[in-house]
């Protein structure tokens, strides 16, 4: 999508700067938090003019928005940085100007004066917590004069300088949207850098979240998923100056008219409180889809990472949420391969997919991160080795997700209609389960509720029929 602003502004530092449409592009690496966090920075240079454009060619601004989590992370962001300089170059000979272009996220945070001694060609670095200062930066480095490189721990900066007014002036980006809630990571556990990319558990006022949210439902966004690097973890300040819990804040969001839809990720079995738990028997607008990593089925692997959670600790959370609402979806996230781990441990891990049974799931195979505590762990694994167990284990959670798509066939389910799919008059939703859901003429129900008949499960996806031309 783009957009176009034109007007004269001030900068951070009160010089007024002429806004004619600048093209602004930002690649998002990693997760859904990047990819909230990409929106706010278009949301923070709009007032100076930028307009977002879908590719690199051209653009006057590009910002590499980064992600830690996966081995050879940087590598990746250092080539496409080498991209970048010879795009620049090229724009500079043909005499269309030049291309100012930053490193976000992670690798930001973790790498910000090695990035800028590798590559000169990178003008700013933003860690994920000073974003906000892109306006200021922007400037600066115009200018050349002044800091180049902005990562300092301080959330609620960035979202203070987050207004409903630029939210409403997003304009419609579909009925969805992320909105983020809580940020860093004090569970360390010990093959993951978040807790030192994204800093300790930090969550934003009750009022504030609530805020953007009714912004977002004044602009037609009818789900939010809120976003959390341990999301369950919740406790900003309400209104009575005491802590929400992430329940309580779900209980306001379903009182906002128009937001039909609640889901959050990502969650920690530590975190899944009695309360939270009991929301989802009482609120028809918390989706029965839950994202809940438990990465391993081996107590003595699950010690290892520093997990703080035994294999039957989570099996009978899963039930209890099972028994408040029985037709919940549940979500993993698994690591085979982990320092250590031996062939039974791994059978473990096989064993509780097999007794929770998953709707869907992210498999990895371990990957060392530079400063964490695995990384230098006794008794790495071959990589061949970790490879044909996650194959062994991704089998079995594709035939999980299979199955449970297509016990969905006969049924019928709300859809969200998303967007318009391949083959004219077809629209794609999600079904309150997750699931994509294709519809043939469909596409005049964007941004409705509409329930659908559910004609067949994929693995990936659901294909139905309208069973009302009365949506919700």
């Amino acid at each position: 999508m783009t957009d176009t602003l034109e007007k004269s502004v001030e900068t951070a530092d009160g010089v007024a700067v002429s806004a004619a449409p600048k093209r602004l592009f930002i690649k998002t690496y990693g997760c859904q938090m990047n990819v909230y966090d990409s929106e706010r920075m278009a949301d923070v240079l709009r007032p100076l003019g930028y307009a977002t454009t879908d590719a690199p060619e051209g653009a006057d601004f590009v910002i590499l928005n980064t992600c830690h989590i996966r081995e050879r992370a940087a590598e990746k962001v250092y080539s496409e940085l080498g991209k970048l300089k010879q795009m620049r170059e090229r724009k500079l000979a043909r005499g269309d100007g030049g291309m100012t272009i930053a490193v976000a996220g992670c690798v930001a945070q973790a790498e910000g004066e090695e990035i800028m001694k590798r590559q000169p060609a990178v003008d700013l670095v933003v860690g994920p917590q000073a974003y906000h200062q892109l306006p200021e930066l922007l400037t600066r480095t115009a200018r050349a004069r002044g800091e180049r490189i902005g990562a300092d721990f301080a959330p609620h900066e960035k979202f203070d300088a987050l207004t409903p007014d630029m939210i409403r002036a997003r304009g419609g980006d579909g009925p969805t949207a992320f909105l983020t809630v809580q940020e860093g990571c004090d569970k360390f556990c010990t093959f993951c850098v978040v807790p030192y990319t994204r800093g300790a558990e930090w969550s934003r006022p009750a009022a504030a979240v609530l805020a953007e949210a009714r912004a977002l439902a004044d602009r037609g966004v009818r789900e939010v998923t809120l976003l959390g690097q341990n999301v369950n973890a919740y406790d900003g300040e309400g209104p009575d100056g005491k802590p929400w819990t992430l329940a309580r804040l779900a209980y306001a969001l379903a009182e906002i008219p128009g937001l039909d839809r609640i889901r959050y990720t990502t969650s920690h079995a530590n975190d899944m409180s009695d309360d939270l738990i009991a929301a989802h028997a009482d609120l028809d607008a918390l989706m029965p889809y839950l994202h809940l990593p438990v990465q391993a089925g081996s107590d003595r692997v699950l010690r290892l990472m520093n997990r703080k959670h035994g294999r039957q600790k989570y099996i009978d959370l899963i039930a209890r949420i099972r028994e408040a609402r029985s037709d919940m979806a549940i979500a993993g996230d698994f690591i085979v391969g982990f320092p250590g781990e031996t062939d039974r441990d791994f059978e473990d891990t096989l064993d509780l997919v097999r007794q929770v049974t998953y709707a869907g799931a992210f498999s990895f195979v371990y990957s060392p991160r530079p400063g964490t505590p695995a990384a230098t762990m006794p008794g790495q694994i071959e990589e061949k080795v970790g490879l044909e167990r996650l194959q062994r284990l991704q089998a079995l959670l594709f035939e999980q997700q299979t199955a449970f798509n297509a016990a969905q066939a006969g049924k019928t389910l709300n859809v969200l209609f998303e967007k318009k799919g391949r083959y004219a008059g077809q629209a794609i939703g999600r079904s309150p389960y997750l699931q994509a859901v294709h519809v043939e003429a469909a596409d005049h129900l964007l941004g409705r509720i509409v329930p659908v008949e559910i004609i067949s499960g994929a693995q990936n996806s659901l294909n139905g029929r309208l069973a009302s031309a009365n949506p919700i």
